[in-house]
């Protein structure tokens, strides 16, 4: 019965996926208004899907308007009212020009709306950097490099700081590394992309997290990737499932956020990691290790990288600095076999040609710094407080959530009859933010979820913006 639960789960969520991806083919402009469909077996051929699944979608499009059926004749696309009213001066060829309405950031969506009591941004208080330290900083970096504003970086990154983020993770970690094995790009989410563009093609089945960073899934949206889901929990990952799934599908990645896991705080366990990598070979699936805030642990640190265990290449390392150092950086190392780097460094150079040298070195002689080895201990105690703050306060509520032992973020389950999307409309309205767990599901369905960050204000702020919250939630009665 088990089994079977799982296979309607995957074929739902297939159809769903073959559905979202003829939209974005429309929304890019590949598929204009009146333009007939492909085949349903053609279509079913082309994305290696059962015809079934294919013919589902086709009618979820004609359910929502987007595609219109002729007699003995196939689908077609439907015009949209903003087409039909369009003047012809604005068409060329009477074709429609591309259009960008199939990008979407929900995450960022929700972040950029001005609030009083911001709990949907996952990063630091500003006023707990030392701010006062980085700016004379930048003096000194000047002093050292006095024609820094004049140069350019290489695309791979500056050799300096390559070199010293490889004596650092040989230093803290162990790893056998090189400054050739590493890329430097302009934060973490730059890296997914990249990533995403290199080895991701429409309807390519990868493995996500359930749940996971939702602007990663949103990246992978784009390329037209198949998700498939792997739930993560407190203990890790199921692995006897997680085989299973990398037998049947064929991945070609898996995106994972192993350690102070975004959004849930879980971190997977020693003992699993080295069984990845492992499982990474046999099935040849590339390792996407995204790891943000390795050093953001609150009492002990975290288990090493998955990287650690890898010898065969299977694993890329994304190690972002930006959060908790100086976000306005945006400094990420990527750390991965000569294969992968190398074709990173090629996409890099297309994207911007490099991140900007003077946030390099800036970012460099900052982190190495006695003074900046200090800060993080005191950074540390300060989000203690924060989430003993929040937690306190949460407590009479009934809401759900697993303690976590780092990070920026609280995962909450709050009562079924909350409805989540009225409460966040609500909160909003009262300028409280935070982040609805369904958009952090490939599967699109934990609506009973939210992502509360405790970091970015301050105390004070956080006990009278969680005891909004609370109060309104508390409209909703059961």
């Amino acid at each position: 019965m088990k089994a079977s639960g799982s296979s309607g789960k995957e074929a739902n969520l297939l159809f769903k996926q073959a559905y979202e991806y003829m939209v974005t083919r429309m929304d890019r402009g590949e598929w204009n208004a009146h333009d007939k469909l492909p085949s349903i077996r053609r279509l079913a051929q082309e994305l290696q899907v059962h015809r079934l699944t294919v013919f589902r979608a086709y009618q979820l499009l004609k359910q929502n308007e987007k595609a219109y059926v002729k007699e003995k004749s196939g689908y077609y696309v439907s015009p949209s009212k903003t087409e039909e009213q369009v003047p012809t001066g604005h068409t060329e060829n009477n074709r429609s020009f591309p259009t960008s309405s199939a990008l979407k950031n929900s995450l960022s969506e929700i972040q950029h709306i001005p609030v009083t009591y911001q709990f949907s941004q996952a990063l630091i208080d500003p006023n707990l950097l030392p701010n006062l330290f980085l700016s004379e900083h930048v003096k000194k970096v000047f002093d050292i490099y006095p024609k820094l504003m004049g140069t350019y970086s290489s695309a791979q990154g500056d050799v300096e700081l390559r070199e010293y983020l490889c004596r650092y993770m040989v230093r803290h970690h162990n790893l056998q590394l090189a400054a050739s094995d590493l890329l430097i790009t302009t934060g973490g989410q730059q890296a997914i992309d990249l990533i995403s563009r290199i080895y991701i093609r429409p309807m390519d089945p990868i493995l996500v997290e359930r749940p996971t960073y939702s602007a990663a899934l949103d990246i992978f949206r784009q390329q037209g990737a198949r998700f498939i889901p792997v739930e993560i929990t407190p203990d890790g990952y199921d692995l006897a499932n997680l085989e299973r799934l990398m037998e049947k599908h064929k991945p070609r990645l898996f995106y994972m956020n192993p350690t102070f896991h975004n959004p849930t705080g879980y971190t997977v366990p020693a003992a699993q990691r080295k069984q990845l990598v492992e499982l990474a070979e046999r099935y040849r699936c590339l390792l996407i290790e995204d790891d943000a805030i390795h050093e953001m642990y609150l009492d002990q640190p975290p288990p090493p990288p998955i990287l650690t265990y890898d010898t065969e290449g299977w694993v890329v390392y994304l190690r972002s600095f930006s959060k908790y150092i100086a976000p306005g950086l945006r400094i990420c190392a990527v750390m991965g076999g000569a294969h992968v780097i190398k074709s990173l460094v090629t996409a890099k150079s297309l994207a911007d040609n490099g991140t900007p040298l003077v946030n390099q070195k800036m970012f460099l002689h900052y982190f190495e710094s006695p003074r900046m080895q200090r800060h993080l201990e005191k950074l540390r105690i300060a989000l203690q407080i924060r989430k003993e703050i929040v937690e306190q306060e949460l407590a009479s509520t009934g809401w759900r959530w697993v303690s976590p032992q780092g990070g920026f973020n609280l995962w909450l389950q709050l009562p079924e009859h909350i409805p989540v999307d009225q409460l966040l409309e609500e909160c909003l309205r009262q300028s409280v933010s935070f982040i609805p767990g369904e958009i952090c599901d490939p599967l699109k369905e934990m609506r009973s979820w939210i992502r509360l960050s405790y970091s970015f204000v301050n105390e004070e702020q956080l006990r009278d913006g969680v005891r909004r919250l609370i109060d309104i939630a508390g409209g909703y009665t059961t």
